[in-house]
């Protein structure tokens, strides 16, 4: 597995080198290190060569510190990339060049008015189409949340990226979740029949979803610990199962929308991650 490591210097960063530590068998990783001055507001004047010659000690100091840590964790270390100038072009320029399987970055979960400012993140999930691994906090690595909505693109996600994961003595649980079918509705009175009868569908694809998951897990002879299906908002209530069964990390499914659809729309993956502390794995289907 191909990694693009990002880090600002931050403890933040380095929680989550150590988190993904704790569920990939094998990886080389590259790290980027880009000291951001684009928050200077552009009356302020500086003298860029010192500046820039300043920024590249800073980041020099960061990435060594960087390969300190992954050669201490067993990773294999890739190329360092310093940058001075802004953090969300840099990596996404970076993550263009080579073929990376995963970016991996520290969230500081904030809130408030720096939520609705965004994040570089945020940014990042929003532009790259590679998947994304986003940490808030050091924990357990222990339990693993699989969701699926059912598709082939669940499916291909998992194939791909299954055989990379070390899942020995993990607990593994499996959720999907039914929308009520109710909420899919605004006008008119459905009959009751018909509407139990969407739901005992509902459930039937349901279970074959999660059959769908065991039986690839079984392939490698692992077995899921809990399996659920949930009804009612598809966050909310991966939220819910997060919390009450204290996830370490979730694996979210995500189809490669236009930037501006996943702006319009929002998402699941969006909601979940700006309401657990748990990690994300972002996986974006493959092609």
């Amino acid at each position: 597995m191909k990694i693009l490591f990002c880090t600002d210097g931050s403890k933040i960063s380095f929680k989550a080198l150590k988190n993904i530590n704790g569920w990939i068998n094998n990886a080389e990783i590259d790290t980027i290190c880009v000291i951001d001055w684009s928050f200077l507001p552009d009356e302020i004047n500086i003298e860029e060569k010192n500046f820039s010659y300043s920024c590249a000690n800073v980041a020099d100091t960061i990435l060594d510190y960087a390969t300190e840590e992954i050669e201490k964790l067993g990773l294999k270390t890739g190329e360092k990339i310093k940058n001075c100038g802004s953090a969300i072009e840099s990596i996404l320029e970076q993550a263009n060049k080579k073929d990376y399987d995963l970016i991996l970055m520290g969230s500081h979960g904030k809130k408030g008015l720096q939520k609705w400012l965004g994040s570089v993140s945020q940014e990042i999930i929003n532009s790259s189409k590679i998947s994304n691994y986003i940490s808030k906090e050091e924990n357990e690595k222990k339990k693993l949340l699989i969701t699926t909505d059912g598709t082939k693109c669940s499916l291909n996600i998992l194939d791909k990226i299954i055989p990379s994961l070390n899942l020995e003595n993990k607990e593994i649980h499996i959720c999907m979740v039914n929308e009520d079918p109710n909420l899919l509705f605004l006008d008119g009175t459905l009959d009751t029949n018909w509407l139990f009868e969407i739901q005992k569908q509902q459930q039937k694809y349901a279970a074959s979803a999660i059959e769908d998951i065991e039986r690839i897990l079984n392939q490698y002879n692992i077995k899921a610990y809990e399996t659920a299906i949930l009804n009612g908002i598809p966050a909310q209530r991966i939220i819910e199962y997060t919390r009450t069964h204290n996830i370490d990390l979730i694996i979210l499914g995500s189809k490669n929308k236009s930037k501006l659809d996943r702006f319009l729309t929002g998402s699941v993956s969006k909601r979940v991650l700006e309401n657990v502390v748990s990690d994300i794995w972002l996986a974006r289907c493959p092609n």
